[in-house]
C-alpha cells in the first residue's frame, strides 16, 4: 500500500511537469499567432499585469512580509523582476516578429540552460562537472546544427538573423533571472515572490506600454486577443509557476527540470497544427542532440542519487 502510494505521488509529479511544459510551450505560438495584432510590449505589459491579479489573491496574506524581506535586498528583487519579467518574454514577442515558433522554441529553451550553467559558475561559483561539460558540449552541437541548417559547413558563413540575436537575448535574460532566484530570501514564499515581481517587472513595462500606445495605438479587443493574454496571464504565468513548483517539490528540482525538455518537442508540435510551420529533419536531430545534452548535463551516478 506505501509502495503504491509512493508511485502515486511521483506520477503526479511527473504529470504536473509535463502539464506545465505543455502550456508553457503555448508561449512560443502565441508569440507568432498574434504577432500583427498585439505588439510586443503590449502583450507582454497585458500578460503579467494579469498574472499579478490573479496571483494576488493567493499571495494576499504573504504580501506584507514579504516586501518587507523584499526591501531588504532590493536588488535581486528588481533584477528578478526585470530580466525574468520585463524582458525575457517581451524579447521572445519581439522575436516573433522575424522567425518561426519552432527557432523560437529550440534557440530558447535550449541555450537558456548553457548560458546559466556558465553564470552560475561565475557568480554562485557552481562546479561544472565532467559530465555537465560534455553535455553542456552537446547541447551546443545540437543548437549549432540547428543553426547551421544540417551542416556545419555553412556555420562558416553564417550570420545570425535579428530573430536569432532577439532570441538570444532571450536566453541570456532567463539565465540570469535563474541566478537571482538562487540568490533570492528563502525567508519569502513563492506565491509573494511572484506576485512582487510580476506586479514590479509589470510597472517597469508601464512607461514604454504608454510610449508605444501614443505612437502606435492599442490593439483589437476581440475573442482571440483576449484569449491569447489570459492563456498567458492566468496560464503560461499563475499555473505554470506554480504546479512548475509543486513538481519540484514531489521530484526534485534536478528531475523536474529535465521535463524542461519537453517544451522545444510540444510548441514544434502545436507550430504544425496551428500554424502551419514545417517540422524537417534538422529539427528532429537537433531535438535529438540538445534532450541528449541535457539528460548527460544532469546525470547522477548511483551512489549520489
Amino acid at each position: 500500500m506505501q509502495t503504491t502510494q509512493s508511485q502515486d505521488t511521483i506520477l503526479k509529479g511527473i504529470g504536473l511537469a509535463v502539464l506545465a511544459c505543455l502550456i508553457w510551450s503555448g508561449n512560443f505560438i502565441i508569440a507568432r499567432g498574434v504577432v500583427k495584432n498585439i505588439p510586443p510590449v503590449t502583450l507582454s505589459f497585458y500578460r503579467w499585469l494579469t498574472a499579478a491579479i490573479f496571483i494576488l489573491p493567493l499571495a494576499w496574506k504573504y504580501v506584507k512580509d514579504d516586501i518587507t524581506i523584499a526591501i531588504k535586498n532590493p536588488w535581486i528583487i528588481l533584477l528578478a523582476s526585470v530580466t525574468g519579467v520585463s524582458l525575457f518574454n517581451t524579447f521572445i514577442y519581439i522575436a516573433g516578429h522575424y522567425t518561426t515558433a519552432i527557432n523560437l522554441a529550440i534557440l530558447g529553451t535550449c541555450t537558456s540552460p548553457v548560458i546559466s550553467v556558465l553564470l552560475a559558475r561565475i557568480f554562485l561559483n557552481e562546479k561544472i562537472t565532467s559530465l555537465r561539460l560534455l553535455g553542456m558540449l552537446v547541447c551546443i552541437a545540437g543548437i549549432l546544427f540547428l543553426l547551421g541548417k544540417g551542416d556545419f559547413e555553412n556555420l562558416k558563413s553564417f550570420r545570425f538573423t535579428k530573430g536569432d540575436w532577439w532570441v538570444l537575448a532571450a536566453a541570456f535574460a532567463f539565465a540570469v533571472y535563474n541566478i537571482s532566484v538562487r540568490k533570492k530570501d528563502k525567508a519569502m514564499k513563492p506565491t509573494g515572490f511572484l506576485f512582487i515581481t510580476f506586479l514590479l517587472g509589470t510597472l517597469i513595462l508601464l512607461p514604454f506600454y504608454i510610449i508605444k500606445w501614443q505612437h502606435q495605438g492599442g490593439f483589437e479587443f476581440n475573442l482571440q486577443n483576449i484569449s491569447a493574454i489570459l492563456f498567458l496571464g492566468l496560464g503560461a504565468s499563475v499555473i505554470c509557476f506554480l504546479i512548475w513548483n509543486k513538481s519540484i517539490h514531489i521530484l526534485g528540482a534536478g528531475r523536474t527540470a529535465l521535463f524542461g525538455n519537453l517544451i522545444p518537442i510540444f510548441s514544434s508540435i502545436e507550430a504544425v497544427l496551428f500554424l502551419n510551420e514545417k517540422i524537417t529533419s534538422v529539427h528532429i536531430i537537433s531535438f535529438i542532440l540538445v534532450i541528449a545534452g541535457l539528460i548527460i548535463a544532469n546525470f547522477k551516478s548511483e551512489k549520489r542519487v
